[in-house]
């Protein structure tokens, strides 16, 4: 049996030298890409109900079991439930997993092993069209896990605000600023060994990006750095939504998210093109 994660490509018929170049900024070469990770996919979706899973398991047992024991913690318009204070935290931190987990881990498998980008390559497909298919895809998933996630945050009775209706939006501008990232650093990635720095930066991340605790329980210089990590940005977005209380910066930290997943898409296409072209 076939492993469906080295499922082909369908080769696309060659093309004239117009719809190469016009390639190089992303076109139908990204869709096909996007098609054949659903069929490979299809086969597994296991796994795409385990990144719903996890976040929801960590919802019950910390922001309904401990939460009991908390009590209300600061939010951004005032004291609140500690499990309405740790839920956007958790679905950033979804979107964050997700995306780097695509992104690098199934990109190095693919790029490293299975040759896949090499015969895609040899089609009139581009490597920017390449790095876009598959942030594209982080990005599907992501959007899945964020639409499930915010429902049961519904059910649960942890949305009260109209402006929860971004919060999916903001979690596809956390997945994408993280997709980018990831493929970028893949790139340059040698062996397995090297997957010990992705898991080194996005643990802490996770762990101390305001998810489960207000930042003011740090020192003043460890919040100053945390301010400026990626997930902080994404945390703090989601929970001013969630919560109704959106600040004045919504709009440069969404630009910040943006500006890191489109230096991602722009590096790994230039890397691809540089390791399989050159």
């Amino acid at each position: 049996m076939h492993d469906v994660r080295s499922l082909p490509l369908r080769v696309l018929p060659p093309v004239g030298r117009a719809r190469r170049a016009a390639g190089a900024a992303g076109g139908p070469g990204s869709v096909h890409l996007l098609e054949r990770n659903a069929r490979a996919y299809g086969h597994m979706w296991v796994l795409l109900i385990s990144g719903v899973a996890e976040p929801l398991f960590y919802l019950l047992s910390l922001g309904v079991g401990l939460g009991a024991l908390v009590g209300p913690v600061a939010g951004p318009g005032g004291p609140v439930p500690y499990r309405e204070f740790v839920a956007p935290g958790l679905l950033a931190g979804s979107a964050m997993n997700g995306a780097l987990y695509d992104s690098t881990f199934n990109v190095f498998f693919k790029l490293k092993y299975v040759k896949l980008y090499e015969a895609m390559l040899a089609t009139p497909m581009r490597p920017a069209e390449v790095a876009l298919g598959e942030i594209g895809w982080a990005l599907l998933r992501g959007c899945l896990y964020a639409i499930a996630f915010t429902v049961v945050m519904a059910v649960m009775g942890l949305v009260h605000s109209p402006w929860s209706l971004l919060t999916v939006p903001v979690a596809l501008l956390i997945g994408f600023a993280f997709a980018g990232l990831g493929m970028a650093c893949t790139t340059f990635m040698k062996s397995w060994q090297d997957f010990d720095y992705v898991l080194l930066a996005s643990l802490p991340l996770f762990l101390f990006s305001a998810t489960f605790y207000p930042l003011s329980v740090y020192p003043r210089p460890v919040a100053g750095i945390i301010e400026w990590t990626p997930l902080y940005q994404g945390v703090t977005l989601l929970r001013d939504l969630v919560t109704g209380v959106p600040g004045p910066d919504l709009a440069w930290r969404a630009a910040y998210l943006l500006a890191l997943g489109l230096v991602g898409l722009v590096v790994s296409g230039r890397r691809i093109a540089r390791l399989l072209l050159t």
